[in-house]
């Protein structure tokens, strides 16, 4: 049996997951991946065989997403090019984690998409809205990368189809210690915004991974460095703490490794503040963004910030199963037997 498992290359959070998808399928299946956007920092440790520029956000520099740099980086010509040239009917089944070019593909071809994302958990009516509407931002996240069938991720299981956050092994493996310093992760900010608010914050160092830079440099408190994905894990195994956006993997990973964690939902990002409400119900405090008036809120944050407890079970193999189970037939079935004969979670226990 042949998958084709799509991935979103729009910051690091897709492909740190795809890290531990990829062999769970592996184990089951043979996977060719598919990878677009332009804005991940991550290097893979997988062989890619599509590449896409598809349909990236660019982060400014301003606490957002730069709406004239995205729309001026589109080409919906080439767009809609690779969306009719994606290879998709080759494939027994297609599992997309949020990548428009082959879930598109699939629509326009009448192939079965799977979608396998944290995205996709904010079509339930169970998971906390932010208090303001986006229609954009609604439109964005029900239609970019539409699917036959949805599975997800959050940070509670909100819905019959929603796990808890896959925890890589690079995090599950790291020792936890305490250095005193605050790692820092916040794309959608200038690096001399950050050094003009951060370098206020009293008794606190900051080790900032920017996408803004290609050197290491300090000033002050503040230590800003390029993004480096096992500096970044190892610094916040290290941490007394982890400020970032209000993404999905960093934030569930700070709080697996036991850190008091502060999130600011970036501009422009509907599901960011989908994810901050979410965030806030736990207890995490959300900033509405980093300037002056923030401040104080940070300073509280540094000194009296408490961890917040949770529990994200390892279960990546789990739910790779439960997909293939429920969408692939008898023949392919039997395929699955040969390649994994002593395999005894619930594909084959139930299907035997």
């Amino acid at each position: 049996m042949k998958i084709l498992y799509a991935i979103q290359g729009t910051g690091n959070g897709h492909l740190s997951r795809a890290m531990d998808v990829i062999p769970a399928l592996e184990k089951r299946v043979t996977v060719d991946v598919l990878i677009s956007g332009i804005q991940a920092d991550l290097k893979v440790p997988f062989p890619v065989k599509y590449r896409y520029d598809g349909l990236s956000f660019i982060f400014g520099k301003g606490g957002g997403v730069d709406i004239l740099k995205t729309f001026r980086r589109a080409s919906v010509r080439r767009l809609i090019r690779d969306i009719k040239s994606c290879p998709v009917q080759d494939y027994d089944l297609v599992i997309n984690d949020f990548e428009p070019v082959s879930a598109w593909a699939c629509r326009i071809k009448g192939i079965k998409c799977i979608a396998l994302s944290h995205q996709s958990a904010l079509r339930s009516s169970l998971v906390p809205k932010p208090k303001h509407a986006d229609w954009m931002g609604s439109q964005i996240l029900k239609n970019y990368a539409p699917a036959s069938d949805y599975y997800s991720f959050h940070f509670r299981k909100y819905d019959n189809k929603i796990f808890t956050p896959i925890i890589r092994n690079d995090i599950r493996n790291q020792e936890i210690t305490d250095m005193g310093h605050f790692t820092v992760y916040l794309p959608a900010y200038g690096d001399k915004k950050l050094i003009k608010n951060l370098a206020k914050i009293k008794n606190a160092k900051w080790e900032v991974f920017s996408k803004h830079t290609t050197k290491d440099y300090s000033q002050g408190n503040v230590h800003i460095q390029p993004i480096d994905g096992m500096k970044f894990v190892q610094s916040m195994a290290a941490s007394a703490g982890v400020l970032c956006g209000a993404g999905f993997e960093t934030p569930a990973e700070a709080m697996y490794l036991t850190k008091k964690l502060m999130v600011i939902p970036m501009k422009r990002q509907y599901e960011q503040h989908f994810n901050a409400e979410s965030l806030r119900e736990l207890g995490v405090p959300v900033l509405p963004k980093l300037g002056k008036k923030s401040r104080k809120v940070l300073q509280e944050w540094v000194d009296e910030g408490k961890e917040i407890p949770v529990y994200f079970p390892e279960q990546t193999q789990f739910i790779i199963d439960k997909v293939l189970q429920e969408h692939i037939s008898a023949p392919e079935i039997e395929e699955v037997k040969k390649k994994a004969p002593l395999f005894s979670l619930p594909i084959l226990k139930i299907l035997s």
